[in-house]
């Protein structure tokens, strides 16, 4: 007689062997498609576009204020060089000596307010773009700044080159050069606004970069299609 066959023991099914597996992969649902990996934050997002934080800003205003004010003392000297010269001649007249202008028609005081004036102009585009390829950013910290430093930096220029010029006791220097003698007159910045150009110049040329070459703002990304919103 041949034994009964037994049948052989029923093993157990890889679902029932590993519960705990399963039911953790039941649990989590799938990712949505087009979504890998780990998500970052929203302040990793957006820290790129936000630039550095006030104080930073701040002190690099106070650095940029400070440097452009001190490029004043350049300007000064330019302006003295390039200045054209008023030509005074003295005379004495009932027992006292007077200063007169040589040539009463000419143009060369309006020309000593207009090189301070183009001067001023380049310093402050110059200035500018300077400030601007630094950043490569705006803000209102930078651009006070630029108009306080201007302003500096203008008014430095100006005492400068009053200083380099002739001096400015001219009774003193007919006297010494003589009786019908010409000499050059101090120079004298009849047009006060002029030391509004560079700040002016400044502002406008940084903000003009600004907006043309400056960072955008981010645009909202757009979910895949049929994915739920976060």
């Amino acid at each position: 007689m041949t034994a009964p066959l037994t049948p052989p023991p029923h093993e157990p099914s890889s679902q029932a062997a590993h519960p705990a597996q399963s039911s953790s992969q039941q649990a989590s649902p799938p990712a949505p498609a087009g979504y890998t990996g780990v998500a970052s934050t929203p302040h990793e997002s957006v820290y790129g576009q936000d630039g550095p934080g006030m104080k930073t800003e701040v002190r690099e205003a106070a650095v940029v204020t400070v440097v452009v004010a001190l490029c004043g003392a350049l300007l000064g000297v330019l302006w003295w060089w390039l200045a054209p010269q008023v030509q005074l001649v003295g005379a004495m007249v009932e027992g006292g000596w007077v200063v007169l202008v040589k040539d009463t028609e000419g143009e060369q005081a309006v020309g000593v307010d207009g090189t301070f004036t183009l001067l001023a102009l380049a310093f402050g585009a110059v200035s500018a773009v300077a400030v601007f390829l630094w950043r490569r950013r705006g803000g209102v910290p930078l651009v006070v700044a630029l108009a306080v430093g201007g302003l500096l930096g203008s008014v430095l220029a100006w005492r400068v080159g009053v200083w380099l010029g002739p001096t400015s006791d001219v009774i003193a220097h007919a006297k010494q050069v003589g009786k019908g003698v010409t000499f050059s007159a101090p120079l004298r910045l009849g047009a006060k606004g002029a030391l509004l150009a560079w700040s002016l110049a400044g502002l406008l040329v940084h903000v003009g970069l600004t907006a043309l070459f400056g960072p955008r703002d981010p645009e909202p990304e757009q979910l895949p299609h049929g994915a739920p919103p976060a």
